[in-house]
């Protein structure tokens, strides 16, 4: 693999971390409500998540689950019940428990950030289609394992940026006053975004 193929790579998915989506919405949260370490974690996971999914598609294993329509559209409604159990704890969430809550080593963080990026087969698709404009029959299968792991390392470094840089601004402190609030906002969001998966998966 050469180092043209491998940037051109990366700046395509730098641009697919980057755009605002529901994992943002979450690494935020949690980094308001948990402080850095939680929101790092967060990122971690989801970085994981993408990387399981990078893995799968860049070895070719992906035609399997993508034609599976049963597999894919248990995908999607396991990300979409995700997103509703996530809503409705910070919906119902009371402000006095919620940095305590969220104060811990982070392995809540870790896990929604996973199961976020995990339970979302459009990353999948979009691995898939990354993929397919860089891999040619000559790359070797450690060319493969080296596209996988930058792709992770892109979107990792990307969440635990957002998180290191947010929690060391003094916004966060004065969003913790509004707590309450932030989180029933965030939950109807994620709310919002699971009943449009849950629409586009019936339809």
């Amino acid at each position: 693999m050469d180092i043209k193929t491998l940037i051109g790579m990366s700046f395509v998915c730098a641009m697919g971390a980057i755009s605002p989506g529901p994992s943002l919405v979450v690494v935020l949260r949690n980094t308001v409500s948990g402080g850095r370490i939680l929101g790092v974690m967060t990122g971690i996971g989801h970085g994981i998540g993408l990387t399981v999914y990078a893995f799968i598609a860049v070895m070719g294993l992906s035609s399997v689950l993508i034609a599976n329509e049963q597999i894919f559209k248990s995908l999607q409604w396991a990300g979409a019940l995700v997103l509703i159990w996530l809503a409705f704890n910070l919906i119902t969430n009371k402000p006095s428990n919620a940095t305590k809550s969220y104060n811990s080593s982070g392995r809540k963080g870790f896990l929604e950030g996973f199961m976020i990026s995990f339970l979302n087969p459009k990353i999948l698709v979009f691995m898939v289609a990354v993929f397919s404009q860089f891999i040619n029959p000559d790359i070797t299968n450690i060319g493969r394992f080296i596209m996988a792991i930058v792709a992770g390392v892109i979107d990792t470094t990307w969440y635990v940026l957002v998180a290191m840089v947010f929690s060391g601004t003094s916004m966060v402190d004065k969003l913790r006053l509004h707590a309450g609030i932030i989180d029933r906002f965030i939950g109807i969001v994620l709310l919002a975004l699971a009943m449009i998966l849950i629409i586009k998966t019936m339809n």
